[in-house]
């Protein structure tokens, strides 16, 4: 099927051109989300007739769109998520997970124009791409973490594991300490027992004197 774009689509053309794509693409999304037209020779006509409104209105929302991405530009936002020890998330953080945070954050953005491979399913930060306009992306991030004292840490550079190991040292640590003080504490007990005088070898009775 040949549609004539009314703005650039990735992977496909730039703004004017006729293109072939399946019937069910143009139908399911390019026609619905006029990004494009059928190339009949009306339409054709009727585009090249309102080609320099177009451009205009382009250049314009291109415009507001990079404004936007520089708001956008390394900033990140903490999603809280149950997980296992491992770093496994019970469940997963999907396009609209990360819309919703963005947009109660003060800036709306539709879960469409989230790029997002495949939800995410670890704790971490991830790299996430909106697509703020044809022409335009903006990069976030998402730091996905069991609470905020851990999103934190992972914002300073550690990772889950790190972490861990750490909690495991300071665990094994503790203990070290604990079987210190017991080991102390015995031995406190037998150098007050070698002072009592009823323990010396040496101690006279008094009946002797």
């Amino acid at each position: 099927m040949q549609v004539i774009l009314l703005e650039r689509v990735a992977k496909l053309g730039q703004m004017g051109d006729v293109v072939n794509v399946k019937q069910g693409y143009a139908r399911n999304y390019l026609l619905p989300q006029r990004k494009a037209l059928r190339a009949s020779d009306a339409n054709i006509a009727a585009f090249e007739a309102q080609k320099a409104t177009l451009e205009a209105q382009n250049l314009e929302t291109r415009k507001e769109a990079e404004a936007l991405g520089a708001k956008f530009d390394g900033t990140t936002y903490v999603v809280i998520r149950s997980a296992s020890d491992s770093g496994a998330l019970y469940g997963s953080v999907s396009t609209r997970d990360i819309s919703d945070v963005v947009s109660e954050a003060g800036i709306k953005v539709e879960r469409r124009q989230i790029i997002l491979v495949e939800p995410i399913k670890m704790l971490g930060i991830h790299d996430v791409t909106i697509n703020l306009h044809p022409e335009v992306d903006a990069g976030i991030r998402i730091n996905v973490a069991r609470s905020v004292e851990e999103a934190e840490l992972q914002a300073s550079g550690k990772s889950i594991q790190e972490l861990a190991a750490e909690e495991e040292a300071a665990a094994e640590f503790e203990i070290s300490e604990l079987f210190d003080d017991i080991g102390s504490a015995g031995m406190d007990d037998d150098d007050y027992r070698s002072e009592d005088p009823r323990d010396s070898g040496n101690s006279e009775d008094p009946r002797d004197a």
